[in-house]
């Protein structure tokens, strides 16, 4: 699960990038998923240790900052729905397309981490 933690921190780099130069290299939260991806892709490579406490300890930190950032995302996106209702003006195509994936991407990788300590739970019962 560790690979595949650098391969989601890898697609959260992009992801922030494109919409950091897709609202013209201006807005900087725009950058929000690339932070989480490089918190991610640290604790990913920290992860590939042979050592399972360490391995255990790294991809729970992993699966809760995802977590979060999924929650974090919601909240925001909910929020913008409310506020452009109230105010009428709709925010950027971009900010809104780049939090759907956001949400989308973590929610995709939280999933897998709870199966994967399902997974790995069971296998250590048996």
């Amino acid at each position: 699960m560790a690979k595949v933690t650098v391969v989601f921190a890898v697609l959260l780099i992009a992801l922030g990038l494109a919409g950091f130069i897709g609202t013209g290299s201006v807005h900087y939260t725009a950058l929000i998923p690339t932070w989480i991806g490089l918190i991610l892709g640290i604790f990913g490579l920290l992860s590939l240790s042979p050592d399972a406490g360490r391995r255990k300890l790294f991809m729970h930190i992993n699966v809760t900052v995802a977590l979060l950032g999924f929650l974090g995302t919601v909240g925001e996106l909910i929020r913008s729905t409310v506020k452009t209702n109230a105010s009428g003006v709709a925010p950027a195509a971009a900010a809104v397309g780049s939090k759907y994936a956001l949400a989308a991407i973590l929610l995709v990788y939280v999933i897998l981490c709870v199966r994967s300590f399902i997974t790995a739970r069971r296998a250590r019962l048996v």
